[in-house]
């Protein structure tokens, strides 16, 4: 049961993810201010890797810089990593 928790938090934190990537490209379109690259690149790397990458393509955003072309394949790969070796190791 507690084991469960752990993964609706992380479902969670992936649709905030999505949600971010949206919100930024929103804010882009209305000149209004924008979510830094960092916050976007450190929410994917804190467990947020599919909900990132899913956005960026799902609202084409972000898709031309090379930094997110690179960095969130690998964050989402980072995130698999640590799921696996959680689940090996500790459950």
């Amino acid at each position: 049961m507690k084991e469960w928790i752990w993964i609706e938090i992380v479902i969670g934190w992936n649709f905030a993810t999505l949600f971010l990537m949206g919100a930024d490209k929103l804010f882009a379109i209305k000149n209004w201010r924008r979510i830094s690259e960092q916050t976007l690149l450190t929410a994917a790397f804190a467990m947020g890797g599919l909900g990132s990458l899913l956005g960026s393509l799902l609202f084409r955003h972000k898709t031309k810089k090379w930094k997110f072309k690179l960095l969130l394949p690998i964050a989402l790969l980072f995130n698999l990593s640590v799921i696996f070796l959680v689940w090996y190791y500790i459950l």
